[in-house]
């Protein structure tokens, strides 16, 4: 075991579209999460429960969302950002490998915005890897503050010399995360800008894998009409060594 597949996919609750065009796409969700063979998936706006849309669709699943989702031989582990009328949704982490610890800590910059970081620790072989996985906020004031957040955060639940990898949707829509995520030791692939939103026409580079105590090795978007209808996010998969540190 000397690689780490990696994948962060915002799955938006599971439906696409709004008023009599809404659909439901959990089910191609289900296939396409199948397809990316990731050692770890981390996804977010996925939904526990929704009681105005299980009435809705009739073929709405019965379990929690990242347990529908979850390929034969994982585990899931979720938990919850925000509360709204008829639900609530959080992220999520589908892992092929052993769960060690589970931790999640509110990051809302605001009461509007109902934000949370993910800290799932798995042993990968002889290793063991830190999982944090995020959905920040959707102003350039509060996504700063919310990394500032995330690095004290690091600092305090996560061992210097363990490895770590940060995934999900920044929203950093003018890209100025980068220089603060660096100064936290945290680095993504340098040089390469996968856009991941809109699926439809993909322009901006939300969907990131920030690493620590891993060597980037390659990266990649899938693009196609099916991967744009399923969400508004595309997925990005990416592999890493583990053998540097």
């Amino acid at each position: 075991m000397n690689t780490l597949r990696v994948a962060t996919y915002n799955i938006h609750k599971g439906v696409q579209g709004v008023g009599p065009t809404q659909r439901l796409e959990i089910h191609n969700l289900l296939h396409a999460v199948e397809q990316f063979d990731a050692d770890l998936i981390c996804l977010q706006e996925v939904r526990r429960h929704h009681h105005r849309l299980a009435r809705r669709f009739a073929h709405w699943p019965r379990q929690p969302q990242a347990e529908y989702l979850l390929p034969e031989g994982y585990e899931a582990v979720y938990r919850t950002n925000a509360l709204t009328r008829y639900g609530e949704h959080g992220n999520a982490l589908l892992t092929r490998w052993p769960v060690v610890n589970v931790k999640h800590e509110d990051v809302s910059d605001h009461r509007f915005e109902q934000r949370g970081l993910l800290h799932v620790q798995v042993q990968v072989a002889d290793w063991p890897v830190h999982v944090v996985v995020v959905h920040l906020g959707l102003l350039a004031a509060s996504r700063e503050r919310q990394i500032q957040r995330l690095g004290a955060y690091v600092k305090r639940e996560v061992p210097s010399a363990e490895r770590l990898v940060v995934a999900g949707d920044f929203n950093d829509w003018g890209e100025r995360l980068h220089h603060p995520m660096a100064a936290l030791d945290l680095r993504t692939f340098e040089g390469i800008r996968l856009a991941t939103f809109p699926s439809r026409l993909p322009m901006l580079h939300l969907d990131r894998i920030y690493v620590r105590g891993l060597q980037p090795l390659y990266a990649q978007v899938p693009r196609g009409r099916a991967w744009a209808r399923m969400s508004d996010h595309l997925p990005l998969i990416a592999e890493f060594g583990l053998t540097s540190v």
